[in-house]
């Protein structure tokens, strides 16, 4: 219960405190605080009716606890009215009103590398762990914490505001924001730690602030690009995993249990924003899945197209993630080998990283090359850190050893 309110609550409780004092450490903080003591309280008094409410008055008194032992009264009586008014439980009354909103705008601040924009915001509004950040920068665990600490002590010591900028910049700032959102959405979509493959929680927080923005920017095409994108994948969560939390890939899933209202509000978003004529990545990610969900069986997806959508995708981006879902498009519509080779061309750039060596795997058995695939599944296994996809990959190379005997 308190892990499921925690991941549900602790963003938006530490952006309202971290709005009311510029320091987002001590807004953390004093969260945790309040989860520590319902750790103590809660077994022997009972979950409270509205656990999250509860968490979010004890962190408020011991922040102002906090304020009171190290400040002076003036700013004590400043912080007080201003968690006073901006109860987190409340819904926002506009989309100006949205603490998260806001922390996203001051976690993502032209005065701080972009590398930890990205990273504070996935920490402190996602409730991503430090390792699980580190693992979507493929950096060190190390320098990701250090990363962390250098942006939360430039934010407070810079005065960063919490805000929604004003119109006239709003838009200057709006790719960052989308890529932080993006990157929650993906690690509730397929977590890269723990037993739990989906973390619904993520996702629906990522939508929602995709949302906010969309009616913030109701121009901006790539902003309502990635509104669909988000749409048409959380459409496929039903059929992702089975009753046993086992993954299950696209190509297997029952596509009767996949959200038609969604995948319907997402197509209509997708083709309203690409007759403003300003393509962009999301958007043509979103016309990607759009094809995976216009195919009634995985035998007739048109894979053709969506290779020539990645070529698209490629040019706009050439990062080596997009190059390796390129190559899996390329092998899909053309031949294995074809995409087996690029994707050999990428071990340099993305040495350790499970996505690259799985697809390998997949590919190397389509082929039928199957003691090499399971070597690569093997390898992929105990490359990732999430369970659930240790246990597919180690399926998929049973599979292999079954088809060479």
């Amino acid at each position: 219960m308190l892990t499921e309110v925690y991941r549900e609550h602790a963003g938006r409780v530490i952006a309202t405190l971290a709005r009311s004092t510029g320091d987002l450490q001590l807004a953390e903080d004093c969260f945790q605080d309040a989860v520590e003591r319902a750790l103590v309280r809660w077994p022997d008094d009972g979950v409270p009716d509205n656990p999250a409410a509860w968490l979010t008055t004890v962190a408020k008194r011991r922040l102002i606890d906090r304020v009171r032992r190290d400040r002076r009264g003036g700013e004590l009586e400043q912080v007080a009215s201003e968690l006073e008014l901006r109860e987190p439980s409340a819904p926002a009354t506009s989309v100006l009103e949205d603490d998260r909103l806001e922390l996203v705008f001051a976690c993502c601040h032209p005065s701080l590398p972009t590398e930890a924009q990205l990273a504070i915001t996935l920490r402190s509004l996602g409730g991503l762990t430090t390792p699980e950040i580190a693992r979507a920068f493929l950096v060190p665990e190390a320098t990701m914490a250090q990363r962390l600490v250098r942006a939360k002590r430039k934010i407070k010591l810079a005065k960063i505001p919490f805000e929604v900028p004003k119109p006239e910049v709003l838009s200057e700032r709006i790719d960052q924001v989308l890529q932080v959102v993006y990157l929650i959405f993906n690690e509730g979509y397929a977590s890269s730690t723990g037993s739990q493959h989906i973390r619904a929680d993520l996702c629906a927080e990522a939508i929602s602030l995709a949302r906010v923005l969309g009616d913030l920017l109701p121009d901006e095409a790539e902003v309502h690009g990635l509104l669909a994108l988000l749409l048409m994948h959380d459409s496929r969560r039903a059929a992702r995993t089975n009753q046993d939390g086992d993954v299950i890939v696209l190509e297997d899933q029952d596509r009767s249990v996949w959200d038609q209202t969604l995948i319907s509000e997402a197509r209509s978003l997708l083709i309203a924003t690409l007759s403003k004529g300003r393509p962009g990545p999301y958007q043509v990610q979103a016309a990607i899945s759009a094809l995976h969900t216009e195919a009634p069986s995985a035998a007739e997806t048109d894979w053709t197209e969506i290779a020539a959508l990645y070529t698209v995708l490629v040019e706009m981006n050439p990062t080596a993630v997009v190059r390796l879902n390129a190559a899996v498009a390329l092998g899909m519509a053309s031949s294995p080998a074809n995409g087996l080779a690029l994707i050999d061309r990428l071990a340099d750039e993305l040495p350790d990283y499970p996505p690259r060596e799985a697809a390998r795997a997949d590919l190397l058995r389509r082929e039928g090359r199957y003691e090499q695939a399971i070597a690569a599944y093997v390898a992929a296994a105990e490359m990732t850190t999430s369970h659930s996809e240790q246990k597919y990959l180690l399926r998929r190379r049973d599979e292999c050893v079954s088809a060479l005997d």
